[in-house]
């Protein structure tokens, strides 16, 4: 690690030759396997993008100059050698490094990510502004194939073009994003990279350029119509405003400071399209792309993956067998995501019924959209989506599903807390922010086998429309495979524990830590009252009456945003009914909570099985 030992900015490697870059490259990949390989993360894709990001730091005058990544997956190389080398090993660590860049750790963090295709509105953001205050700078964004299905991107591509900004956009093409990419669009990009014929004559136009300015000019004119003649619809990003040059092996760090080099004296918009490996230089992540795009621990020699030990389902799977299930019995059911197929468990379904599942890309709106058209339709469509990124299609569930009374089922994966991604990821706001909706009822099981039966159940054509948000990770170890559907009913809760003086109220799995706390309490003489609400709204009245006459206090307890979720719910309804009860509230506080483990950050916020029993404790004294 001779190389990359002495780096401690960008600056540092001006100076390199060709053959340096080269070792560099090696020695970043063989510290960035060695640090993940104990310490998990998006390995595939920061593996992939490697080269490039050396590239553009060689090529670039960073931090003055701009680099904006695309999600941040492909951004480990990027921190390494922008003085984070040490802090790396404690990447998506409690109190470490964040997964993905954040401009308040780093001044080489131009803008902060997590989601897919904000990139190019964000560096169109940035070139304008820079024009405006007369700075000269340049400004890169980094966007997989992947992500470039996002409608968001498209609208950026067509306003930058149209304003003739000077921006450089970089499409990392590895034909993958966490599965396999599906659509028109991936289609016409496959369709270019692999052209023998167009890359020929596009390479040997390239090679003429060189610096001469009238010569570029001239030959622009033959570049597209070499384009149209061989492609109908190739030059889709000349046709939004931009300069298309590629496609270029985007692991090959010669051609990328070569090409990068010549672009950054090309001024007006522009789009590069590299070719690059997900997993590159590490043979089990080249081999399964899918699984390494964040394979856990594994032996960086052998690349052998750490076994994970018990045989309790992950909520994930309890969804997709039980949709599996549901299918079979029902032609109607068809299943909807956006690019989370495996993530979410619908691969059960589509393994079995491949023309009943529907993966629509990175492109939540949509997939939202479409689950409404298929409703109206006459199917039965369940749209699963990850709470978090729920969030990017909330007009569609107002405007497209919820004031029309759609019949749906929408499926929230990974809703609370969810650990080392961090802030951009946990599911904090599903219940605050879909709670006053009309025409929506919310749901969130305890266990697998209420997960099981809270999908049957919404299913059922005198159910109505219906959202149903768990936890990422695995069940409480619920016997559900063998047990027989039951229906639940709507906005029905049930009593747990009998007590009284104080009533905790639980909404979802966060319930089973107030379990253990309650029966600590027990333990020690103090009876709690404590009510699994099962739904949010509607909520269930009874609960609350019998809560109220019982308890003084009560305790609500969730896995979410405090202001709007369960604890405004019952502070709502001791208010409009004049009741005198003292509500506590234990869940997500007001603000941003970074990444950790699930259990640190519980703890942090103040919701773990101890800070729970803590809460009951000191208020049973009062």
């Amino acid at each position: 690690m001779s190389l990359l030992d002495s780096i401690h900015t960008p600056a540092d490697i001006k100076g390199f030759t060709l053959g340096q870059l080269e070792q560099l490259c090696s020695e970043v990949r063989e510290y960035m396997i060695e640090c993940c390989a104990c310490n998990p993360g998006h390995l595939g894709a920061s593996l992939g993008a490697l080269e490039l990001c050396i590239a553009l730091h060689y090529v670039y005058n960073t931090p003055k100059d701009k680099i904006v990544f695309d999600v941040g997956h492909q951004a480990y190389a990027h921190k390494i050698i922008t003085g984070r080398k040490e802090a790396f090993k404690q990447n998506r660590k409690y109190k470490g490094i964040s997964g993905f860049p954040k401009m308040s750790e780093s001044p080489y963090d131009s803008f902060g990510t997590g989601h897919s295709s904000t990139s190019i509105s964000a560096a169109l953001g940035m070139a304008v502004a820079s024009k405006m205050e007369g700075r000269d700078e340049k400004v890169v964004a980094v966007i997989g194939d992947g992500a470039l299905t996002g409608g968001l991107a498209f609208e950026a591509l067509n306003n930058a073009g149209s304003m003739k900004t000077d921006i450089l956009v970089i499409l990392n093409d590895n034909q993958i994003s966490i599965d396999q990419n599906t659509g028109a669009l991936h289609n016409h990009l496959l369709k270019i990279s692999t052209s023998h014929t167009y890359n020929s004559v596009k390479n040997k136009i390239w090679n003429r350029l060189g610096g001469a300015d009238k010569l570029r000019s001239g030959l622009q004119t033959f570049v597209s119509s070499t384009k149209n003649a061989l492609f109908q619809g190739a030059p889709l990003f000349e046709s939004l405003g931009f300069r298309y040059f590629g496609t270029i092996d985007g692991n090959n760090i010669e051609q990328l400071v070569e090409t990068l080099g010549k672009l950054k004296e090309i001024h007006g918009p522009k789009l590069l399209h590299i070719v690059t490996t997900k997993g590159k230089g590490f043979k089990p992540a080249e081999e399964n792309q899918t699984v390494w795009h964040a394979p856990g621990t594994f032996d960086p020699k052998t690349g052998k993956r750490t076994s994970k030990t018990g045989d309790i389902a992950r909520y994930q799977d309890v969804f997709g067998e039980t949709l599996l299930q549901l299918a079979r019995q029902n032609p109607k059911i068809v299943g909807i995501t956006p690019a989370m197929i495996s993530g979410c468990g619908m691969n059960y379904l589509a393994k079995e019924m491949p023309e009943r599942v529907f993966d629509v890309g990175i492109a939540e709106s949509h997939a939202v959209t479409f689950t409404a058209g298929l409703a109206a339709g006459g199917m039965i469509p369940v749209c699963n989506l990850y709470s978090s990124f729920m969030q990017r299609a909330y007009d569609n569930i107002i405007h497209d599903i919820a004031i029309q009374n759609l019949k749906t089922v929408i499926c929230l994966d990974r809703a609370g807390i969810v650990g080392e991604d961090g802030a951009t990821h946990h599911g904090c706001f599903d219940l605050a922010a879909l709670r006053p909706i009309p025409n929506l009822t919310i749901a969130a099981p305890i266990n697998e086998l209420e997960l099981k039966n809270m999908l049957y159940s919404a299913t059922l054509p005198h159910y109505p429309t219906t959202v149903i948000r768990y936890p990422r990770g695995t069940g409480q170890g619920a016997s559900w495979r063998d047990e027989a559907f039951e229906e639940i009913p709507v906005g029905k809760g049930i009593k747990l524990h009998e007590g009284e003086g104080i009533a905790i109220l639980t909404i979802g799995a966060v319930g089973n830590k107030a379990s253990e706390a309650v029966l600590k309490a027990e333990g020690e003489g103090i009876q709690v009252l404590h009510f699994n609400m099962r739904f949010i709204k509607p909520i269930d009245e009874e609960i609350l009456s019998e809560a109220c006459r019982k308890a003084p206090t009560i305790i609500t307890v969730e896995d979410g945003a405090l202001y709007g979720g369960l604890h405004s719910a019952v502070s709502e309804y001791v208010t409009t009914n004049g009741l005198g009860n003292k509500v506590i509230s234990l869940g997500i506080p007001d603000r941003f909570i970074e990444q950790g483990s699930v259990a640190e950050l519980h703890r942090e916020c103040g919701y773990d099985a101890e800070s729970i029993y803590n809460a009951i404790k000191e208020n049973y004294k009062r």
